[in-house]
């Protein structure tokens, strides 16, 4: 299969007032052609750095980085070609309507006036937007707003199609449907590269994932296959009313418990034999005169697959 995007070790570092600081520490990739892929971190995981590199954007300090084949440091007009990008804020060109947004847009990548008017008129159909053709651009919600820019970055047929937390800040009713747009696209063959911080939003539209944190990879396959040869752990957490440190070693021995984490009153059990778990460490507990004031349980999931691989609660 073509690769649609490969990084090799790829490296991005600032030079701030406090010293170097490393956000992209070598990451390897590659994406196929028609892959719905996503990489999944906290904030400051240096997702989007990384897809600043791949898009042109931000250039690396060193490694390479290419996209449907071109070196996007190299050749950077002509990656820029063959690739779509829709960034976390709003980038639409407010002075203009929706309509004109998608016309100039083709325009700029040396439509015809009609051409890219007739293509105007078919991704606001397509988008749900053609009520509001005649609108500005200002005067959309949020979802709306998503919907379009997204149309944007199709409106010259990219190669592939990069989506830059394109959830965030939206309400949940227009994230599921921005999420159904996203499933059909991908279903024609589009090749999709999403970053998101949402462990659900990866897990519900991505062929594959790579799990980053601290600029390195992690973990890189489908969700299913990161959750059965990870073995993530139902993830157990308890607050208690006092330090609760105490309780550790006593919890560490129960069978079926594969780590123990404490931080003051708050205690993390990993186990792959969750049943009646709670109750023993909430009998342990009591046993030292401590008292459960929450208490909630992960099952296996993606969220459960990113704190077995760092061992600490995932940041937003």
């Amino acid at each position: 299969m073509t690769s649609a995007i490969r990084t090799v070790d790829l490296h991005k570092t600032y030079t701030t007032t406090i010293g170097e600081v490393r956000a992209v520490d070598g990451i390897s990739l590659e994406v196929q052609e028609g892959e719905f892929f996503g990489l999944l971190g906290p904030n400051g995981a240096g997702k989007s750095t990384t897809i600043g590199m791949l898009t042109t954007r931000i250039v690396p300090t060193s490694g390479q980085a290419f996209v449907g084949g071109i070196d996007v440091v190299q050749h950077p007009a002509a990656a820029k070609r063959r690739l779509g990008v829709v960034t976390q804020t709003n980038t639409l060109d407010r002075s203009l309507t929706v309509a004109e947004n998608l016309e100039f847009h083709g325009r700029f990548f040396g439509l015809s006036t009609r051409e890219s008017r007739t293509l105007a008129k078919e991704l606001l159909e397509r988008f749900q937007l053609a009520d509001r053709a005649d609108a500005m651009a200002a005067e959309l919600s949020g979802g709306m707003a998503q919907r379009l820019m997204i149309a944007r970055a199709l409106a010259h047929r990219p190669y592939v199609l990069f989506l830059d937390e394109p959830t965030s800040g939206i309400d949940p009713q227009s994230r599921i449907n921005l999420w159904e747009t996203l499933r059909d696209l991908h279903k024609e063959g589009q090749s999709i590269l999403l970053t998101t911080h949402y462990m659900e939003e990866a897990d519900a539209l991505c062929e594959r994932v790579a799990v980053i944190d601290g600029g390195r990879v992690l973990a890189d396959d489908s969700p299913a296959e990161l959750k059965r040869s990870i073995g993530a752990d139902t993830v157990i957490t308890v607050v208690f009313d006092a330090d609760a440190e105490v309780l550790v070693d006593d919890i560490q021995r129960i069978s079926g418990v594969r780590k123990v984490e404490a931080d003051h009153a708050t205690i993390r059990v990993f186990s792959s034999d969750p049943s009646g778990l709670l109750g023993r460490v909430v009998d342990l507990a009591t046993g030292h005169d401590l008292q459960v004031r929450d208490a909630t349980s992960l099952l296996p999931s993606l969220e459960t697959v990113f704190l077995t691989l760092t061992g600490r609660e995932y940041r937003e």
